[in-house]
């Protein structure tokens, strides 16, 4: 009975252990879910104002949401379009993409048409304009834009269920149909520098569609996404030589697959990508920003995979906003977008919208907790990091609490608020140094995954102000021992630890330098030895 009872115990821990997994590098900002008793929710895009507030537009049952996502703290949705028939069934599939101050909505709603949206009156509302209907127009999958163009896919056959170019040039409350390619059916497709990367869903292949002429499209060439695939989605690098094909329905697994596209007389197979330690789990779409692609990989949520090298594709970060399980259903995220700010907004099928965002991870080791005979920490502990302006006067932009972690010596901060730009790193720790990050600051950018170390020498810190704690791995510390916090480890802090250690002050105190939840001479020694060597804080 006891090593059956050990045996559960052991897989309930695995299980638990495993559970814990469902985000990595990627947190959760905000969820809204308002619209579920309607029914599914589908997909997502964003819209940024003039000036500069950010929009989740995020596709429900019952029509369209517009939320506002600036403020982390005051994320909401303000106003709602409603479908155009919310009787029908197709209502699961509504797609939108934005331009200029426009949204534009389709869906597989019979005489859905083209909703327009004006969105200059944010963020105090929507006004909907109309719902404009081509001749012949039934309904769509799904839209792309590129431009003063949208491309309207998987239309109804009578009309063309390939590709339609509508031109928004002269007057986007007006939209004018041009040309169109119908020589099989696209599912979706990808526009960049009027080419057209269409995903072949039911063939098997994707093809490239020369929009020069938006009155006359015409395919340049297509190739086999291995056969028996069922490609979905494309994204381009935007170098534009890769393409990154999605696989919805077909063979299993159902991966990502890169193709070098640089040659289009001879494209070539490059490597395919699923989830860490996922094989069951759908990919449906696929986003790429600079060296980074953003995938809605259904049950298995939203995945961050790093494509610098496409031959090598790496999983970063990833949230799984459907956590029942990893099978291969069509429920869980359907689509992400990303700002400029860093925020993601992704949507779920079963509960709505999430906003999500990149931690900021930052290596620091602290001198009187470091044992560089275990070559970490004797403790985790809690650090504030700032993000403070690289140019005087040095303004507080964003910081964030974090545990450092006592054996990878990270902090995973969350920076809610910093744009892009240059930054000094400030670390502040209960009873070490304040620390700055090397002279001149460091370029931060929010959309990528970003980590400061200060361990490797101490020149990461300004003015060189760290300690070499471990020589074999090499590894520099902050200095420990400003108790009073005042920027200097001198008199003032001996005093306040010689006084806790004649009254044998024990547990998570202050004066406690090196973790071991005693106040003594080895924390007396440390204070001593700093402040003899005046160890002050070193600021631009």
């Amino acid at each position: 009975m006891r090593i059956i009872l050990l045996i559960f115990l052991s897989v309930l821990f695995a299980v638990s252990s495993y559970a814990q997994l469902g985000h990595n590098n990627m947190y959760l900002i905000s969820n809204l879910n308002q619209h579920s008793s309607a029914g599914l929710y589908s997909a997502i895009w964003g819209y940024e104002a003039p000036d500069g507030r950010e929009y989740a537009v995020l596709g429900c049952y019952d029509g369209t949401a517009f939320i506002d996502i600036t403020d982390p703290g005051n994320i909401r949705e303000v106003d709602f379009v409603p479908t155009v028939n919310a009787s029908s069934t197709s209502n699961i599939w509504r797609e939108m993409k934005t331009y200029s101050h426009y949204a534009y909505i389709v869906s597989e709603v019979g005489s859905s048409g083209i909703q327009i949206v004006d969105l200059q009156y944010l963020p105090d509302s929507v006004r909907y304009v109309k719902k404009y209907v081509p001749a012949g127009h039934v309904s769509s999958h799904s839209i792309s834009q590129e431009g003063p163009y949208l491309f309207l896919n998987g239309c109804n056959a009578s009309f063309g269920n390939g590709v339609t170019v509508i031109d928004l040039s002269v007057d986007p409350e007006n939209p004018v149909k041009r040309g169109g390619f119908n020589a099989s059916y696209i599912h979706d497709c990808r526009v960049v520098n009027d080419t057209i990367y269409a995903a072949n869903i039911y063939d098997s292949k994707v093809s490239i569609i020369n929009a020069v002429n938006k009155n006359s499209l015409s395919l340049i060439t297509s190739f086999i996404n291995f056969p028996n695939s069922g490609p979905h989605n494309t994204a381009l690098s935007p170098d534009g030589n890769f393409l990154f094909v999605t696989d919805e329905i077909g063979n299993t697994p159902r991966l990502m697959k890169i193709w070098n596209v640089s040659d289009f007389g001879n494209i070539t197979f490059v490597s395919s990508w699923q989830p860490t330690g996922i094989t069951s789990s759908v990919v449906h779409n696929v986003e790429c920003y600079g060296n980074y692609i953003l995938a809605g990989h259904y049950t298995a949520g939203l995945r961050m995979v790093d494509v610098s090298d496409p031959a090598q594709p790496v999983e970063v970060a990833w949230y799984d906003t459907y956590p029942a399980n990893n099978g291969g259903t069509y429920n869980g995220c359907w689509g992400m977008y990303m700002f400029p700010s860093g925020k993601i907004a992704a949507s779920d099928r079963q509960t709505g919208l999430y906003v999500l965002k990149t931690e900021f991870d930052v290596n620091v080791a602290i001198e009187g907790l470091y044992n560089p005979s275990t070559n970490r920490l004797n403790r985790k502990d809690t650090v504030r990091v700032y993000l403070r302006d690289a140019k005087a006067p040095y303004g507080m932009i964003d910081s964030s609490v974090a545990v450092l972690d006592s054996v990878s010596l990270t902090a995973n901060c969350k920076m809610n608020y910093a744009p892009a730009g240059e930054y000094y790193v400030v670390v502040k720790h209960r009873n070490s140094v304040e620390t700055w990050s090397r002279a001149g600051g460091e370029v931060y950018d929010p959309m990528t995954i970003e980590t400061y170390s200060f361990l490797n020498s101490a020149d990461r810190a300004f003015g060189n102000n760290m300690m070499q704690a471990d020589a074999s791995p090499v590894r520099f510390a902050i200095f420990s021992g400003d108790v009073n916090q005042d920027g200097a480890v001198d008199a003032g802090d001996a005093s306040m630890i010689d006084n806790d250690a004649s009254n044998f002050v024990s547990g998570y105190v202050v004066t406690d330098l090196n973790g071991d939840r005693t106040v003594d001479g080895s924390d007396m020694l440390l204070v001593e030895f700093n402040a003899s060597n005046y160890i002050t804080k070193s600021v631009p």
